[in-house]
């Protein structure tokens, strides 16, 4: 819906959850997010919440978010509310939003609520633009193209933060190559569903 909004003025968010579908009664455990405004970083949205049951060994050892830490926290449904008004009025970033995506839209239909704002996958966006690097895995991405970290990976808010130093490093690699001043969300989310051979050309169409 806010396609020609500016590309460095949207909201980068990640899940972590208690599996990989919400079809299969997965649910979100946590949820952090950022705001970006014109390139800057001006607010921040994080917090644990507690699915109704208990979480997986597996995904207390890969998180770090114990049933402990998930006992005292508010429910899915009081962060979700409060995370749909957060979101409102931008547009979505998220590596591998494909999966951010589905629990986004699952948490939010669930309370009823919607979003008004678009998706694009950074991890889709990396790999046209980066197309040499071994893979493109967020921690990947942040080694290879030496973003700020704190050594901290598989919890929201730092995910979200990392994200959004590479979502703006994606921004200066498209105003590189196509010598545009400002890029708007609409040629970020074209290049992401590109095919890689074509970037090229549309890097070329861009800059004429």
């Amino acid at each position: 819906m806010y396609t020609k909004h500016p590309a460095d003025t949207v909201i980068v968010l990640d899940f972590e959850t208690t599996g990989l579908s919400p079809n299969m009664g997965d649910r979100a455990i946590e949820i952090g997010a950022v705001k970006i405004q014109n390139g800057i970083v001006i607010d921040q949205f994080q917090q644990l919440m507690n699915p109704g049951f208990r979480v997986s060994s597996f995904i207390e050892g890969y998180t770090g978010i114990t049933n402990k830490m998930l006992d005292s926290a508010p429910s899915c449904h009081a962060v979700m509310d409060e995370f749909a008004d957060f979101i409102q009025g931008y547009n979505l970033i998220a590596h591998n939003a494909s999966f951010d995506q589905r629990f986004l839209d699952a948490e939010l239909g669930m309370l009823g609520r919607q979003y008004n704002g678009s998706f694009v996958c950074s991890m889709l966006l990396a790999r046209r633009l980066y197309q040499d690097v071994p893979n493109h895995k967020l921690g990947t991405l942040v080694s290879e193209l030496d973003i700020a970290n704190n050594g901290t990976f598989h919890r929201a808010l730092a995910d979200a933060e990392m994200t959004a130093r590479l979502w703006l490093r994606l921004i200066d690699e498209v105003k590189t190559q196509t010598n545009l001043q400002t890029v708007s969300f609409d040629v970020m989310r074209k290049l992401s569903k590109t095919s890689k051979a074509s970037i090229p050309a549309l890097f070329k169409k861009l800059a004429a």
